[in-house]
């Protein structure tokens, strides 16, 4: 019996061997194939990342390009407010002008007015506001809205012969374009 259990003992034991030599190649295919899973994954995270970090980049520029609009929107319309303020008080400066042409000499209320136009005057040009001068310039529909056509000998055909209303602009803009009378 010790033959047969030795022979049988050496049977399981080649049997075993032969089992560890099948399964051998089995096991070294399942790392392969867990390392590939995993290499797959990696490659799948690495795009994700990749592609989150694009859009985090133009979600980015997106938002600087948001600022910069809402920054030019808001000095436009800053702007255009304080275009349309001026606007409402340039009528009372031209009437203090006007009452400064026509004022009796010597008259101390008169020179009141008259520091009073010169603040008025200075507050709009500390604003950025400027008269356009137009007396003798050639007419420009941009900056001038002609009255009347009137022949002239002592202006050349197309240029202003006098300023009616003063015209002014706020930077590049023109508030009011200033009324003349234009010689043909």
């Amino acid at each position: 019996m010790t033959d047969k259990k030795k022979r049988t003992h050496e049977h399981e034991e080649a049997a075993e061997t032969q089992s560890k030599a099948e399964s051998a190649p089995v096991e070294v295919e399942q790392p392969n194939a867990e390392v590939e899973a995993l290499k797959s994954q990696l490659a799948e995270a690495e795009s994700k990342a990749a592609e989150y970090k694009d859009g985090w980049a133009r979600a980015q520029a997106e938002f600087q390009n948001y600022k910069k609009r809402i920054e030019r929107d808001n000095e436009l319309t800053y702007a255009s407010m304080k275009g349309d303020i001026i606007k409402k008080v340039l009528p009372v400066l031209d009437d203090l002008e006007l009452a400064l042409q026509n004022r009796p000499a010597d008259d101390a209320w008169a020179n009141g007015i008259e520091l009073i136009v010169r603040k008025l005057q200075n507050i709009l040009e500390s604003e950025g506001v400027k008269r356009i001068e137009a007396k003798g310039a050639a007419f420009d529909p941009n900056f001038h809205d002609a009255i009347t056509h009137e022949p002239s000998e002592e202006v050349e055909s197309g240029h202003v012969i006098d300023v009616v209303r003063n015209g002014y602009t706020l930077g590049e803009r023109v508030i009011r374009p200033a009324s003349v009378r234009v010689a043909q």
